[in-house]
């Protein structure tokens, strides 16, 4: 019975000593620096978060950042008013050199223009892609309706074929808009610019003898006409920059191209106004009626309609009444006459 208690205190007594001794291990080590994993010699495993390489996830979180921290400024060539806009991410910025090798070779669907921007990975603008910068995304808007009615359903799809390609090639994801709500949309517009679009023309018919083309071109340059790109086509030049002429003046084409332009005969020349193209506040309706007025008296013609009916002082002063009307609908939608949004949309 002796033996027995001894034997049992002594196994209890080896057994408070080896904790002692664990104790004073685990003591140790919580008190020295933390040290590395040991790490696999042969096969050496990335380390996974959430499923992915470590690498991927630093490298995607340092990509959200820049794009973050771009300054981004809006698109000056893209109204999401007018145009239908997709979006296309990245993993990583892409040389400008990439993105040109992959641009579609036409920038129309269908009937509609199109166009791909960048985002300028140092800037933070949109520009359309050049050699010599990075971009960090880019997005692709076509244009929903123009004079030539709404963007439909095929030419939609060839819009996103070739959007598509174009992401594949720079190793990009697309955002496709739905194709549904596009058109429904394109529709809507169609409609609007339909209900108020004005191109105001008036003929100017001879009362006696043909006028040749040089002295057609005289008497209009005396009123600030001159020669346009195309033949037959004399223009009265904004005041903007690179901005649609306010007035044309229209005659024979092939009068226009003789070899001889004192002797080839013009009988009538048509003065137009495209109303959308032109601020109001240049005044291109007085300017249009002013100068009606004086070619008519400088080269002994009758002011006519399409229908060939005289066109009086009151029937200007009608449509003016009209114009007015017309310039405040646009400028609710936010469609100015004279605005980028207006001359694409009235084209």
């Amino acid at each position: 019975m002796t033996m027995s208690l001894m034997a049992a205190l002594a196994i209890l007594g080896g057994l408070i000593l080896a904790g002692v001794v664990a104790h004073g291990a685990w003591s140790a080590r919580r008190a020295s620096p933390r040290q590395a994993d040991a790490l696999v010699d042969a096969g050496r495993v990335e380390p996974v978060l959430d499923g992915a390489p470590l690498s991927a996830v630093v490298e995607a979180a340092a990509v959200a950042e820049l794009r973050s921290a771009l300054p981004r400024k809006p698109s000056a060539r893209l109204d999401p008013l007018i145009d239908a806009i997709a979006p296309i991410t990245l993993e990583a910025p892409v040389s400008g050199e990439l993105a040109l090798t992959h641009l579609p070779p036409s920038r129309r669907a269908g009937t509609k223009p199109f166009l791909i921007e960048g985002l300028n990975a140092e800037t933070g603008e949109w520009e359309l892609p050049a050699s010599g910068q990075r971009y960090g995304e880019f997005q692709a808007g076509v244009q929903m309706a123009n004079r030539s009615g709404a963007l439909n359903q095929i030419e939609f799809s060839e819009f996103v074929q070739k959007l598509q390609e174009f992401s594949e090639g720079v190793g990009g994801m697309v955002q496709v808009p739905d194709m549904i709500d596009v058109v429904a949309r394109a529709r809507e517009i169609d409609a609007f610019a339909s209900e108020h679009d004005a191109q105001l023309a008036v003929t100017l018919r001879a009362n006696g003898a043909a006028w040749s083309v040089g002295y057609l071109q005289q008497c209009a340059g005396r009123r600030g006409f001159v020669p346009g790109v195309l033949p037959g086509r004399l223009v009265l030049p904004s005041a903007e920059e690179a901005a649609p002429p306010v007035l044309v003046l229209a005659f024979d084409a092939q009068a226009a191209l003789a070899e001889d332009p004192h002797i080839a005969a013009v009988r009538q020349v048509t003065l137009s106004l495209d109303v959308p193209q032109t601020p109001e506040s240049a005044e291109p309706f007085p300017a249009w009626h002013d100068a009606a007025r004086n070619l008519a008296a400088d080269m002994d013609a009758t002011m006519v309609d399409d229908q060939g009916r005289l066109i009086t002082l009151h029937a200007f002063a009608a449509i003016g009444a009209d114009l007015e009307t017309l310039y405040r609908a646009l400028e609710s939608h936010d469609v100015t006459a004279g605005s980028t949004a207006a001359r694409r949309l009235f084209n």
